[in-house]
């Protein structure tokens, strides 16, 4: 007795196959990739929020900016860009010295800001202690904050770029953090 395959059953069968040797040839061609001396990182936000819709009460990003050397190689000399939109409302925060700071406030674990002070915008970073960055490490500036509140509209993006001496032109960071809302007398208005 012959048993007969089902018409779905053998064209399952057959794209099983297909798809066996896709990914056969794909492993194949990955191994001849192979780059021996490979510069590579990531960065990304991790975020949480707290919003207020009240307009007398502010909302809050709590954030931490994380630096992944994914390649092969170390990395020297890292630091970082977050950058805020132009005449937003949101103002920022964290844990930085400055360079004129005594030594005893500046731990092996702090952050130094290297930008002008006077800037809203633009927080350039760079750890103390920490010139080297090896394959599969990760290096994080944690709990900043991001303020701002509902008297006004809002919108932008919050942005970030990672730097090294490998990578001069900067790693655009994987998710900006975006922010948009309408205050609630805007809403009343549109009513």
């Amino acid at each position: 007795m012959t048993t007969r395959i089902d018409p779905v059953e053998e064209k399952i069968n057959e794209l099983k196959k297909q798809t066996d040797f896709y990914v056969h040839e794909i492993k194949k061609t990955v191994e001849k990739l192979f780059i021996p001396d490979s510069v590579n990182i990531i960065s990304y936000f991790t975020s949480s929020f707290n919003i207020s819709y009240n307009p007398d009460e502010e909302s809050l990003c709590l954030g931490s900016y994380h630096i992944r050397n994914i390649g092969n190689q170390p990395i020297t000399n890292p630091y970082l860009c977050i950058k805020l939109p132009e005449e937003s409302p949101f103002s920022f925060s964290g844990r930085y010295v400055y360079e004129h700071f005594a030594p005893n406030l500046k731990g092996n674990s702090s952050w130094e800001r290297i930008n002008d002070q006077s800037s809203k915008e633009e927080f350039w970073l760079r750890p103390i202690g920490k010139t080297t960055l090896e394959p599969n490490e990760t290096l994080s500036f944690p709990n900043f904050q991001i303020k701002w509140g509902h008297n006004f509209s809002y919108s932008g993006s919050i942005m970030g770029f990672t730097y090294c001496d490998q990578l001069k032109d900067g790693v655009v960071v994987l998710n900006p953090i975006n922010l948009n809302g309408i205050s609630h007398t805007q809403e009343d208005e549109n009513e």
